[in-house]
């Protein structure tokens, strides 16, 4: 593989590990203590390394991640995390929390501690008339958007419907339609979590409005969050969008022109332009399958319509395209349209930059680098922020980044684990050749593995991280959420 002058290949080191400060290794004594007690007051299901189904409650998304707990509480309800949560205080093991486990990192789970494993708890109840929506921590993004969109009601969240509520509103959330309505994280209205005392609190921007504060942008660490309320905005059934690929020769020119619609882009309009391979759809003729190509897309926020279409109209008029894909589709399509791309088990990794320019020598070096991608599963995405998540006081919740423009995020996927080190050795190169045209700050849902979240945690938090240290010491002083706080 080709290397940058400028950027130095770094190998990868081990990932099924995370770096945690705190937590006990749990003796073999030990763990069969905790199980048994947690035994003698659960509801839900206690899974030992013993159990049938272990191998199974251990698996996440993410097939590069392959960790083994000595123990995964599967709640029920909020009441077995507070007894999980007492369990923990009192026999002190490793603690990691896991929502719907789509995480690229995997921080859901750990080596030889305990999951508080939320994944079954799907309760969502929707509110019409109020506009709003209480969805439990281990709801996804199409169960959710299943629900909201029967009264024509969205909350901006994911681009993979796969993708759990809980872990990707707590980073702070990117989506389709975030220009538009904001990040997830904006819409939410209150959350309930149960704090490191084993209390179950209610915290909005009047009650405990500095854990409300932490909760929206600064992810992990701050206690176990059980359920989201989020307000909902009108949005579909149907939305405009626009997909169109153009051919890979012309990439650059294409990333020119786009950028420079983007600065003239209503704030309705979510421009996202991917460097990436065509995907093997019935509606593209087959000999354009996984060849490289530019995709721009684009949603609209609003109801489809000839205001739709005018304010789509520059996302298509970026010179002669392969395809173009371009229409009106059901919101959950939309929502759902990539995930059969990220399959569940193959293997990951993602990091980024947040970026207050995309000049012309920055463009020239996305385009090298995509070049070089070893799989044609890697890509390399640019999403446009503005609009209602600029207009979010850059203080008024823990996500850093509010004034960026644009995220660049360097995806690499692969199937075969004779390629980890390669495919992850080419977004770190990647990544590092970019550094020197960004902000400065990193997306806390992109940020690589464990052993990376020392070297961002600056750059992740920002000038909110001495904030959200005070803030965690504060509801977790004997620090049992602290391992989890420092996980990407």
């Amino acid at each position: 593989m080709k290397r940058d002058s400028g950027s130095k290949q770094r190998t990868p080191k081990k990932v099924t590990h995370m770096p945690d400060g705190q937590g006990a290794v749990l003796s073999t004594a030990a763990g069969q203590a905790l199980t048994d007690e947690l035994r003698s007051s659960f509801q839900g299901e206690v899974i030992d390394r013993g159990h049938p189904g272990y191998d199974e409650a251990r698996a996440v998304w993410n097939g590069l991640i392959d960790r083994r707990p000595a123990l995964i509480a599967r709640c029920s309800g909020t009441a077995d995390v507070v007894e999980a949560v007492r369990v923990a205080r009192k026999h002190r093991p490793l603690v990691s929390i896991r929502g719907g486990g789509h995480q690229v990192a995997g921080s859901g789970v750990c080596d030889d501690g305990l999951v508080i494993d939320l994944s079954r708890m799907k309760g969502v109840h929707v509110d019409p008339t109020a506009r709003t929506a209480r969805a439990q921590a281990g709801v996804t993004w199409g169960e959710l958007d299943r629900e909201t969109q029967l009264h024509a009601l969205a909350t901006p969240g994911g681009e993979i419907s796969a993708t759990g509520i809980a872990g990707l509103t707590l980073g702070g959330g990117f989506g389709f339609v975030m220009r538009a309505f904001g990040l997830s994280c904006d819409s939410v209205r209150s959350l309930e979590i149960v704090t490191a005392d084993g209390a179950v609190r209610t915290v909005s921007r009047e009650e405990e409005p500095e854990l409300f504060w932490a909760a929206r942008g600064g992810g992990r660490g701050l206690g176990v969050v059980t359920s989201f309320e989020f307000g909902l905005h009108p949005l579909g059934p149907e939305v405009a969008g626009v997909l169109v690929l153009h051919p890979y020769e012309r990439a650059e020119e294409v990333l020119r022109a786009w950028r420079d619609a983007t600065y003239t882009a209503p704030e309705t309009v979510t421009p996202e332009l991917l460097l990436w391979s065509v995907p093997a759809d019935p509606a593209i003729p087959q000999e354009l399958h996984r060849s490289n190509c530019v995709m721009v897309g684009a949603v609209y926020g609003g109801p489809p319509g000839d205001a739709a279409t005018a304010a789509l109209a520059p996302q298509r008029e970026l010179g002669p395209p392969l395809m173009d894909l371009s229409g009106t589709v059901p919101y959950v399509a939309l929502q759902s349209a990539n995930t059969w791309r990220f399959p569940d088990g193959e293997r990951y990794f993602m990091k980024s930059h947040f970026m207050d320019e995309l000049s012309d020598e920055a463009i020239s070096t996305l385009v090298e680098w995509y070049s070089r991608r070893p799989t044609p599963e890697s890509l390399i995405v640019v999403r446009t922020l503005g609009g209602a998540v600029a207009r979010v006081g850059p203080d008024d919740s823990a996500f850093a980044h509010r004034s960026a423009r644009y995220n660049v995020s360097v995806d690499a996927g692969w199937r075969d684990p004779a390629l980890d080190e390669t495919a992850i050795g080419w977004a770190r190169s990647a990544w590092d050749a970019m550094k020197r045209f960004s902000s400065g700050g990193t997306y806390l849902n992109f940020a690589g593995l464990g052993e990376d979240a020392n070297e961002l945690r600056g750059a992740v938090f920002g000038s909110h991280e001495e904030r959200l240290e005070h803030t965690r010491a504060a509801y977790d002083p004997e620090g049992l959420f602290a391992p989890a706080a420092g996980r990407p």
